[in-house]
């Protein structure tokens, strides 16, 4: 594996950090994730169908596959240094501590690098080193635009019904990482990189941001539907179950309703182009569901594949497991904790179930020269990640 002689530290909890800690571990690095006496905070999130005195719900289980998990208060002076001993030996921590309580920890980027001056640090918090706000994804959501842009037209503003913002900002921890990593090879030094949750969701505003800044045009809730093209990301019934389509051209609108068997909308003044059928955005609806209302989904979506038009069916969790694309992702332990993969990639390593709270603290430290005797008080009551 590409990584297999890297070894990562990973001080974070919840969603963004650990992501990247897999993403490295399905690479062949060796990941010790080093938790609080009480653990990340996500072994506590259970769904309400969960057993509670479960430390591996299904939260935890995304992102936490193929790792060692060492317990550390790094309150005590013994805690941190036994974790000082880890990092002197590691290339790269991950880090999520709010600003401020890295420092009180001995965790802090600083005190780290002058343990090992070839370490890369990439931390990751809220709203950036100056805010001490904590900083969650919902909250982050609603800061960054997300929410105000996501719903209904009439509606209110929408969470994601996914953690996004802290799926983006673990997308630009990875790259910050290898990057460094990098840097460091044709360097010799280690770096410092960090990444806020409302920097990583304000540059993905993207395209929504560029509306704004160049054409002065404020985003408004839209539903499903995009602001610069039509027909595009709108859910339309079929006899069968939902589709949507994603016509981003002008020859795509044509082989579209031709398919459907309304040829004449190709040649309607008000739909040849795509400002036009961006204008005309409640009429061109309008057909387009009375055209595919009587449709068979998987044959109408089997017609337009060979026309090259985008399209696909409206699926739910269960049923994006069927697809063999999706299935194939899935890593299981076979005793029922089961994850995706964060890296879509052919070739993937072979990952460790997510581990139990401190399984791996007695071997870790021993192997830095520590005996039980010391081992044994250093999973206090104390802070950790």
């Amino acid at each position: 594996m590409p990584l297999s002689d890297l070894l990562v530290v990973e001080l974070a909890s919840v969603l963004a950090g650990p992501s990247v800690g897999m993403f490295f571990a399905e690479h062949g690095a060796r990941v010790v994730k080093v938790e609080a006496p009480q653990g990340d905070v996500t072994r506590r999130w259970h769904l309400a169908t969960e057993d509670p005195s479960d430390d591996r719900p299904a939260y935890f289980c995304a992102v936490n596959w193929g790792k060692q998990s060492v317990t550390l208060d790094l309150t005590t002076e013994a805690g941190r240094d036994a974790l000082h001993r880890l990092v002197a030996t590691a290339d790269l921590v991950v880090s999520s501590f709010r600003p401020g309580a890295s420092a009180r920890l001995g965790a802090d980027a600083d005190t780290l690098r002058a343990v090992n001056p070839r370490l890369v640090v990439v931390e990751v918090d809220g709203y950036g080193a100056d805010d001490l706000r904590t900083g969650y994804d919902a909250v982050i959501q609603a800061e960054a635009g997300f929410m105000a842009l996501n719903g209904a037209a009439d509606g209110p503003p929408t969470k994601m019904p996914v953690a996004l913002v802290d799926v983006l900002a673990a997308h630009q921890l990875k790259e910050a990482a290898l990057v460094a990593l990098l840097a460091r090879e044709r360097t010799g030094k280690g770096a410092t990189v960090r990444v806020s949750l409302l920097g990583a969701a304000v540059s993905s505003l993207a395209n929504q941001a560029a509306n704004w800044l160049t054409a002065g045009v404020a985003p408004q809730r839209m539903g499903s539907a995009h602001p610069n093209i039509a027909p595009y990301g709108t859910p339309y019934p079929t006899a069968t179950g939902a589709i949507v389509l994603a016509v981003g051209t002008d020859r795509q609108f044509a082989a579209l309703v031709e398919a459907v068997g309304r040829e004449d909308l190709a040649t309607d003044a008000r739909f040849v182009t795509n400002a036009g059928r961006v204008r005309h955005r409640a009429a061109l609806d309008a057909v387009l569901t009375e055209a595919l209302a009587g449709q068979e989904r998987d044959a109408l979506l089997a017609t337009l594949a060979e026309r090259g038009v985008p399209a696909g069916a409206v699926r739910s969790v269960p049923e994006v497991f069927v697809q063999p694309e999706a299935a194939r992702l899935v890593v299981d332990d076979g005793a029922g904790h089961a994850a995706v993969r964060t890296v879509a990639t052919e070739e993937g390593r072979a990952l460790t179930p997510p581990p139990r709270l401190g399984a791996d603290t007695q071997a870790v430290l021993a192997a830095l020269g520590l005996s039980s005797a010391e081992v044994d008080p250093l999973a206090g009551p104390g802070g950790g990640p």
